[in-house]
């Protein structure tokens, strides 16, 4: 499977990362061996995390997914397949974030021990606490480089300034430059990044890796009406997305899908693997029909008048 460089790093995605925020969530251990074994072999080789993963799930804490990843990779004997990518920043339950560097050099331990590895390819500022000096959280990763402990670095979620500023600094002062930028980016969230985001991407040439490519799973043409969220796990993220545009989005996707033989879902992923600023959309499964869409999103390919309809359509 073609694989894609990830900023002007080494590195390389597979065309599409799994999300591993569904691992002790939507996922017990044994469903995530199973989808996590099926994965790899449908060719997808990189993993997306974070230390954060899954805390809101009542009784956990935080560091489930990573624990079974972890185990996953140390059982399976598969690290060297897998492009492996974490975060820290996040609220762990403190009620605040946190990118400071002796934070950063403790969390990053727990992640290592959890993930049963010595080093992390690509490690993520998840959450911006808009008060630790940016030098001080590109020096925590520059020391965890030359420890060997993290290969590349990246950002997410951090506003237009302090991406612009943390960017700056690498230049200024020769710390590690962020290489990646993960962004809400989907057919149902466009605006912020298109306008505020992707232009400072495209200047310092950052791989961009969006996270809620299926919009939560809206996308997927699931959740159509108030009764299909009723008993979902992921209302909360869905339902804003139930209005005159959705609809019209899901119309448009359930045409064009026809038109190909695949899924909804699998037409959403290639949307955003079309877009020229997207290196891989991240996405989750938890069913081996899902990945299915996955394999059907690379190999397809959207003509221009079907994107043009999708451009339109999702336009806010």
């Amino acid at each position: 499977m073609k694989s894609l460089q990830l900023g002007t790093s080494k590195l390389k995605a597979s065309p599409i990362i799994f999300g591993g925020n569904v691992f002790g969530w939507t996922l017990n251990e044994r469903e995530s061996f199973q989808i996590l074994d099926e994965m790899l072999d449908r060719g997808i080789t990189m993993i997306d995390t974070a230390d954060v993963y899954s805390r809101w799930v009542d009784g956990n804490e935080g560091g489930e997914s990573e624990r079974i990843i972890g185990k996953w990779l140390k059982e399976r004997k598969t690290r060297h397949h897998i492009t492996l990518a974490t975060k820290v920043g996040a609220d762990m339950g403190k009620g605040s974030r946190n990118i400071s560097k002796k934070y950063i050099l403790d969390r990053v331990e727990d992640s290592l021990k959890r993930l049963h590895t010595d080093y992390i390819d690509l490690y993520f500022t998840h959450w911006d606490d808009d008060k630790t000096p940016v030098d001080e959280t590109l020096e925590a990763y520059q020391q965890l480089i030359q420890q060997g402990k993290v290969r590349v670095v990246g950002a997410s979620n951090l506003s237009p300034k302090r991406l612009k500023d943390s960017l700056n600094a690498s230049a200024e002062s020769d710390l590690p430059k962020y290489q990646v930028f993960q962004p809400e980016y989907n057919l149902m969230s466009r605006k912020h990044f298109e306008e505020k985001i992707r232009p400072i991407c495209k200047k310092h040439q950052l791989g961009v890796t969006p996270y809620f490519s299926l919009a939560s799973g809206f996308l997927t043409g699931k959740y159509r009406s108030e009764k299909d969220m009723q008993d979902s796990s992921r209302k909360d993220f869905v339902e804003k997305h139930l209005n005159r545009t959705g609809l019209q989005v899901l119309n448009a996707l359930d045409e064009i899908s026809e038109n190909h033989q695949v899924d909804n879902a699998a037409v959403a992923l290639r949307w955003l693997m079309q877009k020229d600023i997207v290196t891989a959309p991240i996405a989750s499964a938890t069913k081996s029909k899902h990945l299915e869409s996955f394999t059907e999103a690379i190999e397809m390919e959207l003509s221009a008048k079907e994107m043009n309809q999708l451009d339109e359509l999702s336009r806010i």
